[in-house]
């Protein structure tokens, strides 16, 4: 570790992290926590029926094809809401996710799709990168 890392500040931290002052929503991407909670005033089990019915929508991708996180699907930071990623690859075979810890939301979470999105942080700003995701959580993308 170099001496310029040892000495962060809290504050330095929680702005790499991209929880700082200047995004203390950057986990979120463009969203609001109000914005992500609204339908949640709804009925609990609804809520989950619902989300539990998008999940199991299939849809078929190919690669080239432009994908967005389907609606209270997303569970990771990138692609940001909204925006689109292209299908690099559809995996025959999915590949389990290697997280050991049950408790996470990761935990053997099917990855049988690799999306290609512009890397929107420094630094790389605008590199082209891949991620494994699980396709159930994608639908097509519309502008």
């Amino acid at each position: 570790m170099s001496n310029e890392n040892r000495h962060l500040s809290s504050r330095d931290l929680l702005n790499q992290l991209g929880l700082g002052d200047d995004d203390p929503n950057g986990l979120l991407g463009n969203e609001s926590p109000d914005d992500l909670l609204d339908d949640l005033d709804a009925d609990p089990g609804e809520i989950l029926l619902e989300r539990l019915a998008l999940l199991n929508r299939p849809h078929r991708f190919a690669p080239g094809d432009l994908v967005t996180w389907k609606p209270g699907l997303k569970n990771r930071r990138v692609p940001r809401h909204g925006r689109p990623a292209v299908v690099v690859e559809v995996l025959a075979a999915p590949l389990l996710d290697s997280e050991r810890e049950s408790g996470s939301a990761y935990y053997r979470e099917p990855h049988d799709l690799v999306l290609g999105v512009l890397w929107d942080r420094e630094p790389g700003r605008g590199d082209f990168v891949t991620f494994h995701f699980d396709s159930r959580r994608f639908q097509p993308w519309r502008k």
